[in-house]
């Protein structure tokens, strides 16, 4: 399914340029780059040096939430393009590239059903108890269906903050199921919102105040950095519950735990954090109010291949002059760097 370190046999005698694969992706997407006369190489680790160095003769590099820092593309003067499998480019050094004349592209779209599905099975999982069910069972506590709080969903209000094709998703699922839709999106039209019958919220603290189920589908920007934190928590009501598939530090984690232990929401899902790990001391690790995922919401065989296809696609497009259609730093185009095409080169 994913990446291996041997490349199959080229259509060209000699390989156009090296594409750098930072994290594994779907071997569709790999298939598209060899068939462009492109060699792959697969990065050893994460760490700036590393990927500095085995980047530093790359004409392309594709990643995922790892990133590509400054001093990476600082070391890359062939680089071209840095292509991104997901839509948050937050980890990408997106200034330095354009600064260097390097377009980035990304996949806005491509995992926006798989992460919606997740979103909508933490919610499930807290208010079916499904992890506490299963423990409960395991463990032959039958009495468990006579204390366990469960909810049902149909006629309740999911507020999303955020309201992009994640959120979106996320809302279309919702409203199948019989719940009422309350999007915080300032800069979507109407039309977005009128779509999917949503009522648009008139601030998030309004959000807060009257979701019954608060889901985050934001990027992670300065401004958006600990959105969600003791002020915002204490907004919302006591049965709620607060779910993030989209970027950890939007929630100030600390916060969150305190809040969970103290009552002051019900429960939370979380398939992202701050870090790449949560430290087995942190008040989260034991909260049983908290069902916590790896980061996997955007896993699924068809969002991977997507993903893959797309971003491959347009890092292609890129080396062939061709300007691709989700292109994060526009204004870089007119001035992006060029280099030799081999005769032959294949699109």
């Amino acid at each position: 399914m994913f990446i291996e370190p041997s490349s199959p046999r080229r259509p060209f005698t000699e390989p156009w340029g090296t594409c750098l694969i930072v994290q594994p992706i779907h071997a569709a997407g790999l298939a598209q780059l060899r068939a462009a006369g492109l060699e792959i190489r697969v990065a050893t680790d994460l760490s700036p040096a590393t990927l500095a160095r085995e980047a530093a003769d790359c004409v392309a590099v594709i990643t995922r939430n790892g990133g590509f820092p400054a001093e990476a593309v600082l070391a890359a003067p062939r680089l071209r393009v840095i292509g991104v499998h997901g839509t948050g480019t937050d980890p990408v050094a997106v200034p330095e590239a354009t600064r260097a004349g390097i377009p980035v592209v990304n996949t806005p779209g491509a995992n926006a059903q798989s992460v919606a599905e997740h979103a909508i099975g933490l919610i499930f999982a807290l208010a079916k108890a499904i992890p506490q069910a299963d423990r409960a069972m395991r463990e032959g506590d039958h009495d468990f269906r006579y204390g366990a709080r469960l909810v049902e969903l149909a006629g309740l209000t999911l507020g999303l903050v955020g309201f992009g094709a994640i959120g979106q998703a996320t809302g279309r699922l919702a409203s199948a199921l019989g719940m009422q839709v309350l999007a915080y999106g300032p800069t979507r039209p109407d039309s977005d919102f009128e779509a999917l019958g949503a009522e648009r919220a008139a601030s998030l603290p309004d959000l807060l105040l009257r979701a019954d189920i608060v889901s985050l589908h934001l990027p992670l920007m300065a401004e958006t950095r600990g959105l969600i934190g003791s002020e915002e928590l204490a907004r919302m009501k006591a049965g709620a519950f607060l779910i993030n598939t989209a970027r950890g530090a939007l929630v100030d984690e600390d916060a969150l735990a305190r809040a969970l232990a103290a009552g002051t929401i019900a429960g939370a899902g979380l398939d992202v954090l701050s870090g790449d790990t949560l430290a087995h001391d942190h008040p989260l690790h034991g909260e049983r109010r908290a069902i916590l995922t790896p980061h996997v919401a955007a896993s699924t065989e068809a969002a991977l291949i997507r993903a893959a296809e797309r971003v491959a696609g347009q890092v292609v497009d890129v080396l062939a002059g061709r300007r691709p259609p989700k292109l994060v730093n526009a204004e870089v185009w007119d001035r992006r760097r060029h280099g030799e095409t081999v005769a032959g080169f294949s699109a």
